[in-house]
C-alpha cells in the first residue's frame, strides 16, 4: 500500500511538474510575442515619423524646376498646360511668378509661353496678359514668343495674344475667342416627378438663372449683356496685342476655331514653329531652363479644395462664365 501510495505521490509530482512547465513555456511564448508585437509597432511608428517628416519637407520647401543650364545664355520656357484657372498648374501666380524669375535672370535670352491650353478663366487669362504687357513695356529688349502645342484656344490666346510673335503647328487649334456660359433647366422634370420646390431668398435676383425656375427673360437679357461686356475686353486685348496683324474677317471674333495653318493667314498666329526651334533660330539660344514654378504639396491640396469649392459655388450661381 505504502509504495502504491508512493507511486501515486510521484505521479502527481509529474504531472505537477508537467503542468509548470507547460505554462512556463506559454508564458515564455506570450513575452516573446509582446516583445516581438513592440519591436513592430516601434519600426512602423518610426517609419511613419520618418515618412512625415519626408512628406512635410516636400510640402513646405519651395521647389523651382529647371533644367540643364551651362553657364551660358538660355531660352527661359514657361508651361501653360491645361485649364487656366486658380487651382490648376496653369494659374495666373504661378506663370507671373515663372515670367518674373526669368526676366530677373540675367543669362535669359528670350522667353517662350509653351502654351497647350484650351482656355477657362477670363480674370487669370487676364492677369497673365497684363502682367506681360507690364513686362514687355518695363523690359523692351527681352523677346517674350508664344508657342502653340495641340490647342491655343479661347483664354489659351487671350494669353499667346498678348506676346511679341506666335508660332503654332500647322495642325494645332487656334482661335475661339469668345465667351460661354451653360447650365440646365428642370422645370418640366420636376412637374413629371411632383415635386413641390420651396425657394427662399432676399433680394430680388438672388436667385439668378436658377435651373428650377423658369426662365425670367430680364435676368437673362442682363447675362447676356454680361458676356458681352467680357467679349469686348477679349476682343480690345487680342487687338492691341496682335494689332494690323488681324486679318478683316468677320469671323475673327465669333468663337470660331483653325488650325495653325488657317491661324498664320488670318493673322492669329505669325508663323510655323516649336519650342526648340524658336529658341534656336529665333532666339539664338538653344539651351532652354524651365522656369515654370511647381506647386508645393500643401499649395496643391488646398487650392484643389478650394478651387472645388469655388467652382461648385460659381456653377450654382451664374453657370460658370468661361474663356473656352
Amino acid at each position: 500500500m505504502e509504495n502504491e501510495a508512493n507511486s501515486e505521490v510521484n505521479s502527481q509530482k509529474l504531472a505537477a511538474g508537467w503542468e509548470r512547465e507547460v505554462l512556463e513555456k506559454l508564458a515564455l511564448a506570450a513575452v516573446t510575442e509582446q516583445r516581438a508585437a513592440r519591436r513592430w509597432s516601434v519600426f512602423f511608428k518610426s517609419l511613419m515619423f520618418l515618412y512625415l517628416i519626408a512628406v512635410g519637407v516636400i510640402a513646405f520647401y519651395p521647389r523651382f524646376e529647371s533644367s540643364g543650364s551651362d553657364g551660358n545664355e538660355h531660352t527661359a520656357v514657361i508651361d501653360i498646360i491645361g485649364v487656366i484657372a486658380e487651382g490648376e498648374a496653369a494659374n495666373a501666380g504661378a506663370i507671373i511668378e515663372g515670367l518674373r524669375k526669368a526676366i530677373k535672370d540675367k543669362r535669359t535670352k528670350g522667353i517662350v509661353l509653351n502654351i497647350n491650353s484650351p482656355g477657362g478663366s477670363p480674370v487669370q487669362s487676364g492677369y497673365i496678359y497684363e502682367e506681360i504687357r507690364r513686362l514687355k513695356a518695363k523690359h523692351p529688349d527681352m523677346p517674350i514668343y508664344a508657342v502653340v502645342g495641340d490647342i491655343c484656344a479661347s483664354g489659351g490666346y487671350y494669353v499667346a495674344s498678348a506676346a511679341d510673335k506666335i508660332y503654332v503647328h500647322q495642325s494645332s487649334m487656334v482661335g475661339s475667342i469668345g465667351v460661354i456660359m451653360n447650365g440646365f433647366g428642370f422645370i418640366n422634370v420636376m412637374e413629371k416627378l411632383g415635386v413641390d420646390r420651396r425657394l427662399l431668398i432676399a433680394g430680388k435676383h438672388k436667385a439668378l438663372l436658377d435651373p428650377f425656375s423658369p426662365v425670367n427673360k430680364g435676368e437673362l437679357q442682363h447675362m447676356q449683356t454680361l458676356l458681352d461686356n467680357v467679349h469686348q475686353q477679349f476682343i480690345s486685348a487680342v487687338k492691341v496685342g496682335r494689332g494690323d496683324r488681324l486679318s478683316e474677317s468677320e469671323d475673327i471674333f465669333s468663337g470660331l476655331i483653325w488650325t495653325g495653318e488657317q491661324s498664320v493667314k488670318l493673322g492669329l498666329a505669325d508663323d510655323i514653329g516649336n519650342v526648340d526651334s524658336v529658341a534656336r533660330d529665333v532666339i539664338g539660344a538653344n539651351n532652354k531652363l524651365n522656369f515654370t514654378p511647381e506647386e508645393r504639396l500643401l499649395d496643391k491640396i488646398a487650392g484643389t479644395l478650394g478651387a472645388s469649392f469655388d467652382h461648385a459655388i460659381t456653377s450654382m450661381v451664374s453657370g460658370g462664365v468661361s474663356l473656352r
